[in-house]
């Protein structure tokens, strides 16, 4: 007979050694390639200032490989530079791959660690905004996207400007209720600055305290500390960010009328009931992190945009041409017009590849060691996804940096062949739970503004055409530098239907 206790722990000494024995084997595995490391500093002088997407991209050619290791003072960082490898390990191995970065600088420094990360974090930003939820959103972004329109007519030369009040106008209205004032919006401003901060401190490798958290104990005053001094003024902006919006958004709930938005709605399921998953607490955390994304990511887009279209009037012609055939010009774009306006959906889907609002997405963290096609992956490894590189891999998007939208149509309808460039939202769990709304806001803008408003370069003294710049900052929310462009009406006929919207509830 089979002694089952024997047979029990034979079978558990067998695991154990085949566990040690696997485990060996892998700590003997080569790391990925990548820079020469030196003693004790790794590569922290080899992580570039600016633009290190695509420092990251030129280095995967160099070393023949989509998998880079840096060494950061000791902190192990891989740097995926493919398709195939974001998908092998934050898709498919999303399940040890979806954990967030410490991040001492941005994190406990700067005062974002509130923004979406844990679980619950992400099941209620989630909740709120799947594609079906989303769509109850559109009259708030048609609302704010009319409301801009008659900002260009007014004032043209001020579009980044108007931008910026678009994006706030929107998420303000859809995260807490608040309808923004016509021009410097305090809520509008806040977000501008705070949302800075956070792009700036949260770069990879940017600050060392990142690889060596115990520098983050160093007195402000201490001489080479500026950087806690700096996180101490994002760490004000980042708290009051997350806090007054939300609190006037209590206010209206005392007062017992508060307008639809994310926060009333959640909050007033809570009062009605406390059996809930969530917490105010909660609600407040993500309607703030709602509230940066949303501020700063569609900004960046719209932006691209333009700068396309200054580039590329081929482009703008055929997209205005389509959107004349639909609307006859006797109304402006609406939600329902977009599957009868592929190109322009083709539009902005080239804007997201050309340029993707976040180059390096947001990093990643991996607990466990892995393996990855013979190389080993040390636990404990921040994980960065190079969408910028994958956006601009020649065997997927021929011709890459050229702005062609042509290349997700075919036969006058987009063409289901082509890859979506949807990971300029992130990868696996970590991707934007927002990406819906956030697509849709572009697009009805992008329809908007071809379907009323010429975009053209400016000229110089002598009467030349200024040609357009394609320099981008370097921060995780990439934006193009100030740029000047011509905004004008294309008919009188565009102008009335601009100055209609003035009539819309809530304007």
């Amino acid at each position: 007979m089979i002694n089952a206790p024997a047979l029990f722990l034979a079978l558990g000494i067998c695991l154990a050694l085949h566990g040690i024995h696997s485990r060996r084997n892998r700590v003997k595995l080569p790391l990925p390639p990548g820079p020469r490391k030196l003693p004790l500093i790794g590569n922290v002088f080899d992580v570039p200032a600016t633009h290190p997407w695509k420092t990251y991209m030129a280095w995967s050619k160099q070393y023949n490989s989509d998998l880079l290791h840096l060494d950061l003072a000791g902190k192990s960082v891989l740097v995926l530079n493919s398709l195939k490898v974001t998908d092998s390990l934050l898709e498919k191995r999303s399940s040890i791959y979806s954990d967030r970065p410490r991040f001492p600088m941005v994190n406990e420094l700067s005062g974002w660690d509130f923004v979406v990360g844990l679980r619950m974090h992400r099941r209620l930003f989630t909740q709120g905004f799947t594609p079906t939820a989303s769509l109850k959103f559109r009259p708030k972004q048609l609302t704010a996207t009319h409301r801009l329109l008659r900002h260009l007519l007014d004032r043209p030369e001020e579009f980044a400007d108007h931008f910026q009040q678009w994006a706030g106008d929107i998420i303000l209205s859809i995260a807490y209720g608040i309808d923004v004032l016509p021009s410097e919006d305090p809520y509008v401003s806040l977000a501008y600055k705070a949302g800075h901060g956070f792009a700036t401190a949260g770069v990879p490798g940017k600050y060392l305290v990142d690889s060596l958290p115990i520098l983050k104990h160093v007195p402000a005053w201490f001489p080479g500390a500026g950087f806690r001094r700096q996180a101490k003024k994002w760490e004000k902006l980042a708290h009051a960010m997350r806090d007054v919006p939300f609190a006037v958004t209590k206010g209206q709930m005392e007062l017992g009328t508060p307008p639809p938005s994310f926060s009333a709605d959640y909050l007033l399921s809570l009062q009605e009931s406390s059996d809930h998953y969530y917490t105010e607490g909660l609600v407040k955390n993500v309607a703030g992190t709602m509230f940066l994304g949303g501020a700063d990511t569609t900004v960046s887009a719209v932006s691209t945009f333009m700068l396309a279209m200054l580039a590329n009037p081929d482009a703008q012609r055929t997209a205005q041409a389509e959107i004349d055939s639909v609307t006859k010009g006797r109304h402006l774009p609406d939600f329902e017009d977009e599957p009868t306006m592929p190109y322009v959906t083709a539009v902005v889907k080239e804007v997201l590849r050309w340029h993707p609002v976040a180059p390096l997405g947001l990093p990643h963290f991996v607990q466990v060691e892995d393996e990855y096609q013979g190389y080993r992956i040390p636990a404990g490894s921040i994980v960065i996804g190079n969408t910028w590189a994958i956006l601009h891999d020649e065997t997927i998007y021929p011709d890459p940096y050229a702005f062609k939208p042509e290349r997700f149509m075919l036969d006058k309808k987009l063409n289901p062949t082509v890859r979506d460039p949807e990971i300029a939202f992130g990868f696996g769990r970590r991707r934007c739970p927002a990406l819906h709304m956030a697509t849709a806001s572009v697009w009805i803008t992008v329809a908007s503004i071809l379907a009323t408003f010429n975009i053209t370069r400016p000229l110089d003294e002598n009467g030349k055409e200024i040609a357009p710049s394609d320099e981008y900052d370097s921060r995780v929310i990439s934006r193009p530098l100030p740029f000047k462009c011509g905004v004008t009406p294309r008919s009188e006929d565009a102008r009335a239907l601009i100055r209609a919207t003035a009539n819309e509830q809530g304007t």
